[in-house]
């Protein structure tokens, strides 16, 4: 039942999430010819707009873009595909004793409103910003490098080791432990040597648990702050914004570019298997029976699908099979997603404002957040989670109808394994702490939302194929990173089975509307292919 015949295609890559449109359009523009295979109705995996209520557009799951890399925007001229980024103004955090933090892009106002805590914390904020600026040079580059592998004695993985240490030597003595403490303190502990007010620790540290089943307090999350705080937008570090017409823009502007290039995309294709020939991938079967034959495979799916339901056992060893099973997913968190016939009012901060235009975080102490991780460690949602909301209608009139807004509250911690009850049980109550959560704070909220949607770890497994419902295709955990993600000797886009490619999230550098897995694969697969078209 063979849809096309071997040869036809030089490239099949499975899942059409923006790392897998990535490295179709990077492959095409070296002139192969690509298959995109998307399993859902609409392209773009967790960076995906959708209209749930008519009217009412949203970024389903991923929500706010920074880490896309600026190569990719600039080779595949997704401007010019319709790629629009709108800045996202500061973060604001009401707190229950009626006051605020309210952190904007302009540092002077930033400045004037730490000082209005503490006087302490505004002089510390300006030379925080001055080292993570020294760390975020030194590690940026490593976000466009093929991890070496250390194991080795290939000159090649050598000299990138040896360009890392060097890197290091130059940083100054200062730069050196603040890197150290970076990559093996907690949030928290990093965050109480500079600064003394605890809302300020609070919502800064938050960054630090983004799709990690870990609190503020655990060793390691200072790095998973430092990977957030890398973002940039025109250059410019700890820029967040909003794609024009949700996250799916993103997604539908690289597959607009890909497509130019010649790639070819079919959605609603599911794989069942991809196919192995004397220990080389050579197609992919999908669940109607259909079969796709090209020299290359590129999976843009997690390693839990790729290598344990896509491939049959025989072609894996057993070894490299439990080194699959040891990774860890552990998904963390949900979403609630919002249609509201009126803006939320807080009380801290009456009536509308820009403080509603830029992120809206639920942070108010330290405690609060790792209380709520206390719940998810036995097994529970939070019964006061942390909350990163937006309203990006606010700023983009055009995902919500005149007058009305969506808001999309991203939720920690929604444990993927639960101590009582499944979640399709428990759906609809863990919506409801959200907003009551939200309410404590917005008293008007639940008299205004007209609309609602929730998303927990488990529908992100079913409808998104994230196992486990993490965000980023695994855990940011120090164990998963660089030349360990997604498995040991294996973090270079190669697989045991020869032809075989891994292009997304589980891949370095990482999760987040990046880009830069897709696009490292492909130049991984265009280097070893040299001469083969």
């Amino acid at each position: 039942m063979a849809s096309n015949s071997l040869g036809k295609y030089d490239a099949i890559v499975i899942g059409g999430g923006h790392n897998g449109l990535v490295n179709a359009a990077y492959l095409a523009r070296a002139g192969r010819k690509v298959l995109v295979l998307e399993r859902r109705h609409v392209l773009g995996g967790a960076a995906v707009t959708e209209e749930i209520f008519p009217g009412f557009k949203f970024s389903v799951c991923s929500y706010v873009v920074s880490l896309l890399r600026p190569e990719i925007i600039r080779d595949l001229d997704l401007p010019r595909h319709g790629l629009e980024i709108l800045p996202l103004d500061g973060t604001f955090t009401p707190m229950p004793n009626g006051d605020y933090l309210w952190r904007v892009n302009d540092h002077g106002k930033t400045m004037r409103e730490i000082r209005r805590h503490s006087r302490f914390d505004a002089e510390a904020y300006e030379e925080f910003g001055k080292a993570m600026l020294q760390m975020c040079r030194f590690v940026k580059p490593i976000l466009g490098m093929v991890p070496p592998d250390p194991a080795t004695l290939h000159p090649r993985d050598l000299l990138k080791l040896l360009f890392l240490g060097r890197r290091f030597k130059d940083l100054s003595g200062e730069d050196k432990y603040n890197q150290v403490q970076l990559m093996t303190m907690s949030a928290v502990d990093f965050l109480d040597q500079w600064f003394e007010t605890d809302v300020l620790k609070a919502t800064m540290s938050a960054s630090g648990i983004i799709g990690t089943f870990l609190g503020v307090r655990s060793p390691g999350t200072a790095y998973v702050l430092l990977h957030h705080y890398m973002g940039e937008i025109d250059g410019a570090f700890r820029a967040w914004g909003f794609a024009r017409g949700g996250t799916g823009a993103i997604s539908n502007a690289i597959a607009d570019s890909a497509r130019e290039l010649g790639v070819e995309i079919k959605t609603q294709t599911a794989i069942a298997q991809i196919l192995v020939k004397d220990g080389r991938a050579v197609g992919v079967a999908t669940t109607t029976g259909d079969e796709y034959y090209a020299p290359v495979i590129s999976s843009s799916v997690d390693p839990n699908l790729t290598f344990l339901k896509m491939l049959e056992p025989k072609h894996l060893s057993d070894e490299f099979r439990d080194e699959v099973k040891r990774y860890k997913y552990r998904g963390s968190s949900g979403k609630v997603n919002l249609a509201l016939d009126a803006l939320p009012n807080f009380t801290c901060l009456p009536g509308e404002g820009n403080h509603l235009r830029g992120a809206i975080s639920i942070s108010p102490s330290v405690d609060h957040m790792e209380r709520a991780y206390d719940d998810a460690k036995y097994g529970n949602y939070s019964r006061r989670p942390y909350i990163d909301m937006v309203i990006p209608s606010l700023t983009d009139p055009s995902v919500a109808p005149p007058g009305k807004h969506v808001m999309s509250c991203f939720v920690q911690y929604a444990p993927y394994k639960l101590k009582e009850g499944t979640w399709d049980e428990k759906k609809e109550a863990f919506g409801d702490n959200v907003v009551h959560t939200i309410a404590q704070f917005a008293p008007n909220l639940k008299s205004i939302i007209v609309g609602r949607q929730v998303v927990t770890p488990l529908d992100l497994e079913r409808e998104w194929g994230l196992t486990e419902g993490n965000i980023f295709q695994g855990e940011l955990s120090l164990e998963q990173l660089f030349f360990l993600r997604p498995v040991p000797g294996w973090a270079q886009y190669k697989t045991p089975v020869k032809n075989l490619w891994m292009c997304g999230s589980a891949t370095h550098p990482g999760g987040g509307i990046m880009g830069a897995p897709g696009r490292l694969a492909a130049l991984e697969i265009l280097k070893h292919s040299k001469g083969t078209k």
